[in-house]
């Protein structure tokens, strides 16, 4: 008896256009700053981009590096890479020119499309990258040549590609465990690490993304992508809103307040998401001039734990509520988050993963705790998001079971709510025991005077390491140390209270938007 059998329908991320074009083709993406396209025309120059990649040589398995801001352009060349098995290379503008040639060269890449105003860059890139034959410049059709030092290398503003090379392409036909995008870890904890993502476990993850207790976007949102497109693809929202032919708005590279602000009311946007500092500057300009944006439902918080009183600050102010999340460049990047309607709804805590992420505390040694509820241990995971081994490594990144080592600390509660609870690199060892600084930093961010605060080990001749605690303060606000040791006093051991505490006007931030840890060690260490 033949047993029948099910149609062979590839998971390739062009389909996510390919819907939106087809069954949402008149909703819209918007880029701050100018720029309106429906999704039926971005398909059709996203396609013709196919074309003009491939005149440019670059095929299956190659590597488009796009140094570049969220913008129409931008996606433009995303949708236009994948579609024919390009894989799409996502440089930090906010990077070093040393560290992004190292990652070029690690990707051989041999075209690079690039925002305006990062011209300079591009100068510094060719000289050090002799792979890099082409230079697309986007956005701006009538930019003048002459901005970019070429070098070897053949500058195209991107009307120009188009008008010259745009061709219709076939999209898909590839397996869909090819290569799709690559992105690397921003090395604020150790070398930057490349993930290569593949179309099955992009397409996967989005299909996370659209779960009702995760994002669950639907065809009435207007969806603000505040986190860049380079940070482990935007977190997903480039396929998500295609995918549900929800609106999708691109701040560009304009994101401070009043930016945002305009962008938020003029195109009623009702989901955002992005890190805290993104919302602290939304919020200080809503202060300073008195608006309001009463289209904005919801944000999803990602990047880093906040402090209780920072998530009841952007709650309040801004009329939202707030989905905390976390996740890393390696899960694509989604790992658990907190339902929109979840009666757990606290800082500090990162909800339930969604269907196909798994979760699992170990010892140190990675032996998996025989409590998986109450108790703390290193976080571990695998999924069909989650990566197995990083690029231009043969060796495997997960245990033999194929479980991936996050270097978080978490418990897990009785409802299965996950929180973090530190990095195991960040533990300091004073005297021969452990000091958490994520609950010291819980406790001092908790104050209304602190809008960041971070605590870091420093040598100490005879306990080995001390802690140090760095404050930025709100703007106007002060805070005497009396106060801040008041505040912990009873809360923690006494021999757990940091040696010194340092005030500083900004604390530096990594180009996720963490707090930059290595940095703040380097200075005050």
């Amino acid at each position: 008896m033949n047993p029948g059998a099910m149609q062979n329908y590839t998971l390739t991320l062009d389909k996510f256009l390919d819907h939106a074009a087809k069954w949402h083709g008149t909703a819209e993406v918007v880029t701050g700053g100018g720029g309106r396209i429906d999704y039926a025309a971005l398909r059709e120059r996203a396609n013709r981009t196919s074309g003009a990649f491939a005149a440019l040589g670059l095929g299956l398995g190659d590597h488009l590096a796009t140094l570049s801001w969220n913008s129409q352009a931008h996606l433009e060349c995303w949708y236009g890479a994948i579609g024919i098995g390009i894989v799409c290379h996502t440089l930090n503008p906010r990077l070093s020119p040393a560290h992004l040639a190292g990652m070029i060269h690690q990707a051989q890449n041999r075209v690079l499309a690039v925002s305006p105003g990062l011209e300079s860059l591009v100068t510094e890139l060719l000289a050090r990258c002799p792979t890099i034959e082409h230079v697309v410049l986007l956005d701006e059709p009538d930019r003048t040549h002459g901005a970019v030092d070429a070098g070897r290398a053949r500058i195209w503003a991107q009307q120009e590609l188009l008008d010259a090379h745009g061709a219709a392409m076939t999209w898909g036909r590839f397996d869909e465990n090819a290569p799709a995008g690559l992105c690397f870890t921003s090395g604020t904890t150790g070398a930057p690490k490349g993930v290569s993502y593949t179309h099955r476990s992009n397409y996967l993850q989005t299909i996370h993304l659209l779960h009702a207790d995760v994002l669950g976007l639907t065809a009435r949102d207007a969806v603000l992508a505040a986190v860049p497109l380079f940070h482990a693809n935007g977190w997903g929202l480039a396929f998500a809103a295609p995918a549900t032919g929800a609106k999708l708005v691109l701040p560009g590279r304009d994101q401070d307040g009043g930016s945002l602000a305009r962008l938020i009311n003029d195109e009623q946007v009702t989901v955002a998401a992005g890190v805290a500092t993104v919302w602290l500057g939304l919020i200080e300009h809503l202060d300073r001039t008195g608006g309001d944006v009463p289209s904005l439902n919801r944000i999803l918080l990602g990047g880093a734990s906040v402090p209780q009183a920072l998530m009841d600050r952007i709650e309040t102010r801004l009329g939202v509520v707030v989905q905390t999340s976390w996740g890393m460049t390696e899960l694509s990047p989604l790992g658990s988050v907190t339902a929109a309607n979840s009666p757990v709804r606290r800082a500090g805590t990162s909800g339930r993963p969604p269907m196909g992420v798994d979760l699992l505390l170990t010892n140190a040694d990675g032996v998996a705790l025989p409590e998986q509820r109450g108790v703390e241990g290193h976080l571990r995971v695998r999924g069909a998001s989650a990566v197995e081994r990083y690029f231009g490594t043969e060796a495997s990144a997960t245990d033999t079971a194929g479980w991936f080592d996050t270097g978080d600390l978490a418990t897990i509660d009785a409802a299965g709510t996950l929180t973090i609870t530190g990095r195991a690199k960040d533990l300091i060892k004073s005297g021969g025991e452990w000091i958490n600084p994520s609950e010291i930093e819980t406790i001092v961010g908790a104050l209304p005077q602190v809008a960041l605060v971070a605590v870091i080990a420093r040598a100490h001749p005879r306990w080995g390491e001390r802690p140090v605690l760095v404050i930025e303060l709100r703007r106007g606000a002060e805070l005497d140390d009396d106060a801040v040791v008041a505040a912990l006093s009873g809360r923690i051991a006494q021999w757990w209270m940091p040696d010194a505490i340092i005030r500083v006007a900004a604390m530096p931030l990594a180009t996720t938007g963490k707090i930059d840890k290595i940095r703040l060690r380097a200075a005050h260490g």
